[in-house]
């Protein structure tokens, strides 16, 4: 399946600001610097410290954008220097939206892919934590439904000229993922990510953009990410899974970058923010010249 680049696509956002509603889990993960550097321009310096940078994903769902409802993954590789403060590259962002994949590649300068987002909601019963919580279920004192929490597996595979290529599954254990639920969400927050774009086939500038958010958030339990090698276990290892090289990622050569972002996608967790009720605000990106880039 390839992205169809027609009038009415380019269209379809109308003009900034871009506004997104729903939710999202945003992860952070230690990445290492050399395989962080697979993505990042020479001529912009990595945020880095004792050989890690940080990155990780943000894994959303919306249900009313200017492409309407679709999911997105951004692998987020890791931070650039932009004095006084940093800016997140983003490693590759995987869409199911023909509108979405073309506005981000055109417009926004992103690494973006068509993708199928497969998912499965499962009900696992709930471990007593204490023997309060397991009196409280003898005596029926404990409702059924507080027995139970909901894990959503998703699949992600990315859909390259006919072919469907296994990226990761992401495993949410988080107990209130709904936007309906009564539960506690966390306080309504607002903040600002900024990002760095570009340098692409697409779009060869090198861009700035930045997404305001307004949302409630919480702390939840990381998601557990399977690569490639786990969802193929039961079959024979493709030529795509074969190249990935997790540890020693090196020089980049052509078609090896979806392998390096898994390797973002398998590093080490240390933060996963539950996003609920979101409302995100992107404005259109700006060129980064020459003499301000001199400063990154």
């Amino acid at each position: 399946m390839e992205v169809k680049d027609t009038n009415s696509t380019q269209l379809a956002y109308g003009e900034p600001p871009w506004i997104f509603k729903g939710s999202a889990l945003y992860q952070l993960h230690l990445v290492k610097a050399e395989t962080a550097r697979a993505f990042i321009p020479k001529d912009c310096r990595l945020v880095e410290a004792f050989g890690y940078t940080l990155g990780g994903f943000f894994l959303a769902s919306y249900d009313d954008s200017p492409a309407g409802f679709f999911d997105e993954l951004v692998v987020i590789a890791g931070l650039v220097w932009n004095p006084p403060t940093s800016c997140a590259w983003a490693a590759r962002v995987l869409v199911d939206s023909d509108e979405a994949c073309l506005h981000g590649r055109k417009v926004v300068g992103l690494p973006s892919q068509l993708a199928r987002f497969s998912k499965k909601i499962t009900a696992l019963p709930r471990t007593p934590k204490s023997g309060t919580s397991s009196f409280l279920s003898t005596v029926g004192l404990r409702t059924s439904s507080a027995s139970y929490r909901n894990r959503m597996d998703i699949e992600v595979t990315e859909i390259k000229k006919q072919r469907a290529i296994n990226i990761c599954n992401i495993n949410l254990n988080t107990t209130v993922p709904q936007q309906e639920s009564k539960g506690w969400m966390g306080p309504l927050i607002k903040m600002s990510l900024p990002n760095f774009s570009g340098r692409t086939k697409y779009n060869s500038d090198l861009l700035k953009y930045s997404c305001q958010i307004e949302c409630r958030v919480r702390p939840v339990r990381p998601a557990k990410v399977l690569g490639p090698f786990a969802l193929d276990a039961n079959k024979e290892n493709s030529s795509e899974n074969q190249s990935l090289n997790v540890e020693s990622p090196g020089r980049v050569p052509t078609g090896t970058k979806r392998n390096f972002s898994i390797s973002v996608m398998l590093s080490k967790p240390i933060l996963a923010l539950e996003f609920n009720h979101l409302k995100m605000k992107v404005e259109a990106p700006t060129t980064v010249t020459a003499r301000s880039q001199n400063t990154i």
